[in-house]
């Protein structure tokens, strides 16, 4: 009894130190690979408030998967994005654009992953992310976002103010740049990132601060198989 405890505690010891060599030479060759980035858009008016705050916590997660993972935040609060300029309105004279230079961003080769964050109004996205969306019109010429992966973030006013409804908006219509999209992963694993917004702070949703990491690391984990990562 004692011999064959002594021999199995050796079999497994030696197992152990094989599988955490193995998992120290996958991560040494998934950090050999080409940088993978991931950018969060905020889509909400109010500059560094709830909306980014969760696109915070989904990069955060997605950087963690991977040495490759590089993240980006781009808000658009303060930004010019008009999307009358989609339907071949032309801006008026002189005045500023400021979607090309989001564009020139998502368009990057080295993006894998796009995570849309609005806020709820209504029951839906806000104004400037519909506005945002229409103009990703200009992506559909070549289709620059082909099989980027797409996670979508709500952070509403209430626990159930229409957070789903807002991911729904945003997924389907982004489903028609050819993107990939994906909701929050396990053990949440719903549409996307459900947040409440009390008392102009998301600290005290843990349920939705837990929808935000899951959906971050889904991003990154489908963004690395799809360039060939572990």
């Amino acid at each position: 009894m004692v011999a064959s405890e002594m021999v199995r505690r050796t079999f497994l010891g030696a197992a152990g130190a094989a599988a955490v060599a193995a998992t120290g030479k996958a991560l040494a060759a998934d950090a050999e690979g080409k940088a993978i980035k991931i950018v969060a858009v905020s889509c909400s008016p109010r500059k560094g408030k709830t909306t980014v705050e969760a696109l915070k916590i989904c990069l955060d997660a997605a950087k963690a998967v991977s040495p490759r993972i590089e993240v980006e935040m781009i808000e658009l609060a303060g930004q010019s994005i008009d999307g009358a300029i989609a339907a071949g309105v032309a801006p008026a004279p002189g005045a500023k654009d400021d979607f090309p230079a989001v564009a020139e961003k998502l368009s990057d080769p080295r993006v894998g992953g796009i995570i849309v964050g609005s806020p709820v109004y209504f029951g839906m996205m806000s104004a400037l992310c519909k506005a945002f969306i229409d103009r990703c019109m200009a992506f559909r010429k070549g289709f620059a976002l082909h099989d980027r992966v797409l996670g979508v973030v709500a952070v509403g006013g209430a626990r159930n103010g229409g957070q789903e409804l807002t991911i729904q908006g945003i997924q389907s219509c982004l489903m028609c740049q050819e993107i990939i999209v994906v909701g929050d992963g396990r053990p949440t694993a719903h549409r996307g990132a459900t947040l409440w917004n009390q008392g102009d702070s998301i600290a005290a949703d843990e349920f939705g601060i837990g929808t935000a990491k899951n959906l971050g690391r889904r991003v990154a984990e489908v963004a690395l198989r799809l360039a060939g990562g572990a």
